[in-house]
């Protein structure tokens, strides 16, 4: 949600400025900008002045700021003076405890979801599944908030200057699932996300390096790092896994390319409104490996800076990309400086990668009158090329040069995972076991997936079926349209034929329930690196990786225009 600040005063001192120069009514922009800023000024003056009801100076100015932004896109932000979200955003730095929570429902409290590998909370012994009731002496209770508010409530409570002490009072559920109270004196430290949570050697000598994010100050250091280590342990060909990095910090994709691409060659260009965007990235530095075949996977979430990177090898023809068709996100964010210590991000220019092709998928300057946008059609994109020729497409994301169709997750996982019944079975799993086998040999028993089921039973676990919904749609048009007593019969079969079977639905989606509540419980005791191991022992898009990298005559075809 945008934030707001009062900027009454600024307001005054912009609308005297500018009547200084006293513009033409015919300068018709300048004049609707003075014009409309003495409005504003005005309205609020009247307000404050003469409205019944004292008004909060803060609140209406910042409903007006939220409104204001919503003209442009999701990504211009403001931030006042106490939200370091900015801060944080671009560096990847903060102060605090080192731990994700969120609301938990069953409790009407926050709990921990996953403490980071080597910050204060994990070294400190706090788990997963960890109910908070007390910081600093403070009681953690839902008051009227709703669960966001309360939430970031409780993450103000966590936060603080690095070296600074917290004390937190949790419940754990034990074996018996009786939950214990326990306490915890932690020193909070300056946490930075890890940007390359899991990199390894797979079979065939193909290295692996999974890069979550490109917002974290010299994140292409440890892709690097990665890279040479993966090299000296005798990889000779390289997947990199962007699927799910929203990306970051241009500079930091630049570099990335750089690994693979000589030094000197232009990455990405911005052009902006005003000509201090329009910029040029070029590679700065040597390459590690000009020649190591490369495959990049991506998905629909791979956004933005890891979109410039995917795109800028795809265009250069230096990278297979694999997957789904990324995000498109072609627009580049500059922070700015605002009075009194607030800030904001603003959206100042679009990128423009090799072909010359801008992947941006959304035009918000053309919104509909409910305030909807939509996507480019794909008919109105423009063909661009790539260095060797190959026709490339701009206004849509990176398309794949080889797409992986992936599994639609079926409609009761959405429901297991939305309604803690995955996260909850993992807790429980988790107190029972001290320790499990690796993630690349961890499985789930069918005793254990058994006791998942009779868990959801003793629970009365219900839940939506989009089928039975659409079901009853139909049937209240029909009677409706006046058409039901002629059709009951079949409406009723239909009914039957459509009855909840729990049992049936656990048995027919066993696979993919299963690996979400491994991934969960192997998340508990290794981390996000142990997670992201274990699903690489079922991914279709690294295995189509490996087949591609396994076959130079393939992997040459790929990359080339005429037929090899």
């Amino acid at each position: 949600m945008k934030k707001g600040y009062c900027f009454a005063i600024v307001v005054v001192s912009v609308v005297a400025l500018i009547g200084l120069f006293g513009f033409n009514k015919a300068d018709d922009r300048m004049f609707q900008i003075v014009r409309n800023l003495d409005i504003f000024n005005a309205v609020y003056k009247e307000l404050d002045m003469l409205y019944v009801d004292t008004i909060d100076p803060k609140k209406v100015i910042e409903a007006g700021i939220d409104a204001m932004l919503e003209e442009t896109d999701p990504y211009t932000e403001y931030y006042p003076e106490d939200d370091k979200t900015l801060k944080e955003m671009t560096t990847g730095k903060f102060g605090g405890i080192g731990a994700v929570i969120r609301y938990y429902a069953a409790r009407k409290r926050v709990v921990v979801v996953e403490p980071s590998e080597g910050n204060p909370a994990a070294m400190a012994g706090i788990k997963a599944g960890d109910v908070i009731m007390e910081v600093n002496g403070e009681e953690m209770v839902q008051g009227e908030q709703n669960a966001q508010d309360f939430t970031t409530f409780v993450t103000s409570h966590l936060r603080g200057d690095p070296g600074t002490t917290c004390k937190i009072k949790v419940e754990r559920m034990g074996a018996d699932s009786v939950y214990v109270p326990l306490e915890f004196q932690l020193t909070r430290g300056s946490i930075k996300t890890n940007p390359v949570p899991f990199h390894t050697l797979l079979h065939d000598s193909i290295g692996y390096i999974n890069m979550s994010t490109f917002a974290i100050e010299n994140c292409s250091k440890e892709a690097k790092k990665a890279l040479i280590e993966l090299k000296q342990k005798g990889a000779a060909k390289m997947i990199l896994d962007l699927r799910g990095n929203g990306g970051g910090l241009l500079n930091e994709a630049v570099n990335v390319v750089n690994l693979f691409v000589p030094k000197g060659q232009e990455i990405v260009r911005t052009k902006g409104k005003v000509k201090q965007m329009e910029m040029t990235y070029r590679t700065m530095s040597e390459p590690v490996d000009l020649n190591i075949p490369l495959v990049v996977l991506v998905n629909g979430a791979t956004a933005s800076a890891s979109e410039i990177v995917s795109g800028a090898l795809q265009d250069l023809d230096r990278a297979v990309v694999v997957g789904t068709r990324t995000y498109g996100k072609g627009l580049v964010q500059t922070p700015r400086e605002l009075p009194y210590n607030s800030s904001m991000k603003i959206t100042t220019a679009k990128y423009y990668i090799p072909s010359g092709r801008c992947i941006q998928a959304i035009d918000y300057s053309k919104k509909s009158v409910d305030g909807s946008v939509n996507r480019i059609p794909d008919s109105l994109t423009t063909v661009y090329h790539t260095a060797a020729g190959r026709e490339v497409r701009d206004g849509g994301g990176i398309t794949p040069d080889e797409t992986v169709d992936g599994k639609d997750a079926p409609n009761i996982l959405f429901y297991l995972i939305n309604g803690d019944e995955i996260f909850d079975y993992a807790t429980s799993y988790c107190a029972r076991h001290a320790s499990i086998d690796s993630p690349d040999k961890f499985a789930l028993t069918d005793n254990d997936y058994a006791e998942f089921g009779k868990m959801l039973e003793n629970r009365n676990f219900s839940y939506d079926r989009q089928s039975g919904s659409l079901l009853k749609r139909l049937k209240e048009m029909a009677e409706f349209e006046g058409y039901l007593d002629n059709a009951s019969a079949e409406f009723e079969a239909l009914e039957k034929k459509l009855q909840h079977n729990l049992d049936m639905e656990l048995e027919k989606f066993k696979v993919e329930i299963k690996q979400a509540l491994a991934e969960e419980i192997v998340k508990r005791y290794y981390y996000e690196k142990g997670s992201i191991e274990y699903l690489l022992r079922d991914d279709k898009d690294v295995e189509k990786a490996m087949v591609i990298l396994s076959d130079p005559t393939e992997y040459a075809r790929l990359l080339s225009v005429l037929p090899l």
